[in-house]
């Protein structure tokens, strides 16, 4: 390593020149936003996608949104029947639990993308799921305790 690539002296090598095919765009590139941004040109979970297409950009709301309804309607859905073994009705539990948080994890690093269209869907899901899931408006009787309402207890998130 000659002088001309140490940096401040501490052996780092020195970025290559910045022209306008070099570091400086591969820098616009890995941009991450870190403050809510209004546009269609995100990155949502995967590097890369949607990328810039209007249409691409559209199928990533309907699938966080989609996402959404599907975490409440496992946090309100009543799948399991009381007569039940409880060692087959335990194991039933945890795997509607654990698909539950994997997808709001899921929903979590979408909206860390701080995309306002991203956000707006996933709290659009949520509402939507929880009016149709989990509301009194589709019930004819009074809603129990959420304990004895779902199979799985309330998100602790």
């Amino acid at each position: 390593m000659d002088q001309n690539s140490m940096h401040h002296g501490m052996g780092e090598m020195s970025p290559p020149p910045m022209n306008g095919t070099g570091m400086n765009d591969m820098h616009q590139k890995m941009m991450m936003h870190m403050t809510f941004f209004w546009g269609k040109n995100a990155a949502i979970l995967f590097s890369g996608w949607p990328g810039t297409s209007t249409g691409m950009y559209v199928l990533a709301l309907i699938l966080v949104f989609g996402l959404s309804v599907l975490v409440e309607w496992l946090s309100h859905s009543r799948l399991l029947k009381s007569s039940t073994n409880n060692v087959a009705a335990g194991l039933v539990q945890t795997a509607m639990h654990t698909i539950r948080v994997g997808l709001a994890y899921m929903l979590m690093l979408a909206l860390m993308s701080f995309n306002g269209g991203v956000f707006l869907v996933a709290v659009a899901g949520h509402s939507i799921g929880f009016l149709l899931f989990g509301s009194r408006i589709f019930r004819k009787s009074e809603i129990p305790p959420y304990e004895k309402h779902s199979d799985l207890p309330p998100m602790s998130c």
